[in-house]
């Protein structure tokens, strides 16, 4: 079994699903965890509660990954309460679907930009600045930035710069022994906007009838490969994009 004891993990976006399900895999592996949130703090509340109860340490800031002050205040709580960061997922997000590219608006762009795109990268560079020699960042993306989506041009395109920042920044920084790693998930069941039942019938058919597995991809499978990229397994895998997809074509 893969450890993190005294390991520290920063996880964006992490009062609910993706992150949610990364954070209380790292806290299981015994990592002390920086949880984020942007407003809904009974949701990251939960998260900190059942991750004391696996007798981990973790604490929560409020930050908005498109603010960089903001993001700035979270790496330095994370040290003020920690004294170091090993670990950053650059998790936090937003979706937007069933948008065909004659309909997107300026705001829709910029809200989806700001946190996607922006959010990401200042998330990384912060990481890269603070971040332990030997650590990990790992960025979720994705599978619409490699398999494009109808109405998604503007969510997968958010989504798809940070991966070069994920190319550049791993040779940048890997001779101190950091690597930097991307994960591409399928759409998430129980997550993002599938997190009600029911929502949006139509995508949710054409994205499993593209998966030869026959289903979407759960949280856990996601946080697998967060746990690998966090781990000793992947020191020497580095600016990599493995998408977790079950063979799907879109």
């Amino acid at each position: 079994m893969n450890s993190l004891k005294n390991k520290v993990a920063i996880i964006t976006g992490s009062g609910r699903g993706l992150g949610k399900a990364i954070a209380e895999r790292y806290a299981a592996l015994g990592a002390d965890v920086v949880l984020n949130y942007s407003r809904d703090k009974a949701s990251a509340d939960e998260v900190e509660s059942n991750i004391k109860a696996m007798g981990a340490k973790v604490i929560s800031v409020q930050a908005d990954v498109s603010k960089v002050d903001d993001i700035k205040r979270l790496f330095e709580e994370a040290k003020k309460a920690f004294g170091k960061i090993d670990i950053v997922v650059a998790n936090a997000g937003i979706e937007m679907v069933e948008t065909p590219v004659t309909e997107f608006t300026e705001e829709q762009f910029d809200r989806l930009f700001s946190i996607n795109t922006k959010g990401a990268y200042f998330t990384m560079q912060q990481a890269a600045l603070n971040v332990e020699d030997n650590g990990r960042i790992i960025y979720v993306a994705s599978s619409t930035t490699v398999f494009p989506v109808p109405g998604m041009a503007v969510y997968g395109g958010s989504k798809t710069t940070p991966r070069y920042l994920v190319n550049v920044l791993s040779q940048e920084i890997a001779h101190r022994g950091v690597t930097v790693n991307t994960i591409v998930p399928f759409a998430v069941d129980h997550s993002g906007i599938f997190a009600e039942e029911g929502s949006y019938p139509e995508l949710r058919k054409s994205l499993i009838d593209s998966c030869p597995m026959g289903r979407l991809a759960e949280v856990e499978d996601v946080a697998n490969i967060a746990e690998f990229f966090a781990s000793d397994l992947s020191s020497f895998v580095n600016g990599q994009h493995l998408v977790v997809n079950g063979g799907a074509n879109q």
